[in-house]
């Protein structure tokens, strides 16, 4: 309710860009460029390293100071660059080759990937290889996510009311990507004005329909939201394509359409900062790369920083430190201080009550896969107790009276099945 009404605005560029180039899911990207190299906005700076990566171009018009590892939101130090701008710059965005709408699925995926796009609304996975349909495998039913159901974030919000151009361009862009011959906007009913603004303004050549659902956490799952739209529950272990769906993003979608048409590549992204420690609450257009740190002095803050979670408080993160940057990923940053969080609960042991298992969506148990992870069972999790499933939506954590930190247990559980998973031996029949 704070930030719903306040239109997007641009922020001011920082003097120091921190750009990491693991801003997604994958492979980082590869740097290609040198320090004190003088580059413009939109150019490119570090190259795609294979399908699952994307490039990263240039967030402002400056000089490249340095090559170092940069602080990162996991806390690691990771490969980066430091970007001073020019504080007299346009910071006018250049120009690239267009990808027509009526390119092949092939060329549209790869001016996706070129534009370094991936998934805005939290999770950074590379959209190209999301929308790429498997061999054996077709696309029925696009379905564009507005639903946004993390509290306090309204980024979506305000790019349905603000970027419809852009977001009925991206979707044909997407139908043509994946032969879809529907699409359906699914938009929660806290949401009504942006329901009713698109329903209006949706050209009548594009099969698009506005589907309201009522509001419920975590309803911004692609699988949930499958099921709310559709009636259709994806199989364990399985993904969207396979009940014949693909699930989109609405800030991706609308990103799709603004930039490809002009061959750009990603340079900023809108953010919602609130949160109580906030002073000038709202929803920015922010360049990538700019730190943590700067973001709160130029908003202001009021009283002790307790927490500051970047994307909402369910699935978000908390940063150990502020130095660390706005990346690909980051829809949200929500401040509190000392008046709204409470001193750590110490962690008791599970009296098997049952509330995480009423209140998980995909109907696991979370009780037996936090024992199965203080004993790092982590192969019976994955294998016997669907581990992989889980899209650490928090709510098992949030209801516990034990206090224990089931997503975060669920969240390095998964870490570890991932790594071994990738360090097995191909086989082949």
């Amino acid at each position: 309710d704070q930030t719903k009404g306040l239109p997007i605005r641009q922020f001011s560029f920082a003097p120091v860009i921190t750009l990491p180039t693991a801003q997604h899911l994958g492979k980082p990207s590869r740097i290609i460029v040198h320090e004190g190299q003088e580059v413009v906005r939109g150019q490119l700076l570090a190259e795609a390293d294979g399908t699952m990566s994307v490039p990263l171009h240039a967030p402002v018009s400056g000089v490249v100071r340095r090559i170092v590892n940069v602080p990162s939101i996991s806390g690691k130090m990771t490969p980066g660059i430091y970007l001073e701008s020019f504080s007299g710059s346009s910071q006018e965005v250049i120009e690239g080759t267009p990808v027509p709408l009526d390119s092949s699925p092939e060329e549209i995926l790869q001016g996706i990937q070129n534009a370094g796009i991936v998934g805005l609304g939290g999770a950074a996975f590379p959209t190209h290889v999301k929308l790429k349909i498997p061999e054996g495998k077709h696309c029925e039913t696009l379905i564009i996510n507005g639903v946004e159901c993390e509290p306090y974030l309204t980024t979506d919000h305000r790019v349905m009311l603000e970027q419809s151009e852009d977001i009925f361009m991206g979707i044909r862009y997407v139908m043509n990507a994946t032969g879809a011959k529907r699409a359906i906007l699914g938009i929660e009913s806290n949401k009504q004005d942006a329901a009713d603004f698109l329903s209006s303004k949706a050209p009548a050549d594009l099969p698009l329909e506005i589907r309201v659902v009522p509001v419920k956490y975590p309803q911004g799952a692609e699988k949930m939201l499958i099921t709310s739209i559709l009636d259709v529950e994806v199989p364990s272990g399985g993904l969207p394509i396979d009940v014949n769906v693909v699930v989109i993003n609405v800030a991706t979608t609308a990103e799709i359409g603004r930039l490809l048409p002009h061959g750009r590549g990603i340079q900023e992204r809108v953010i919602t900062i609130t949160g109580p420690g906030i002073v000038k609450k709202g929803n920015y257009l922010i360049p990538i790369g700019t730190p943590l740190r700067y973001i709160l002095e130029e908003v202001g803050v009021e009283g002790a920083i307790k927490e500051v979670y970047m994307g909402g408080p369910m699935m978000g993160v908390a940063v150990s430190n502020l130095d660390i940057s706005i990346t690909k990923g980051t829809s949200g940053v929500v401040v509190f201080t000392d008046n709204q969080v409470t001193t750590r609960q110490p962690e008791y042991p599970c009296i098997r009550c049952g509330a995480c298992v009423d209140a998980c969506p995909l109907s696991l148990n979370p009780s037996i896969l936090g024992i199965l992870a203080k004993n790092e069972a982590y192969d019976v999790m994955a294998e016997e107790n669907h581990l992989m499933d889980c899209f650490e939506c928090g709510s098992c954590a949030y209801v516990c009276p034990s206090h224990i930190p089931l997503v975060q247990y669920f969240r390095l559980s998964k870490s570890i099945v991932r790594k071994r998973a990738a360090k097995k031996p191909l086989t082949h029949a």
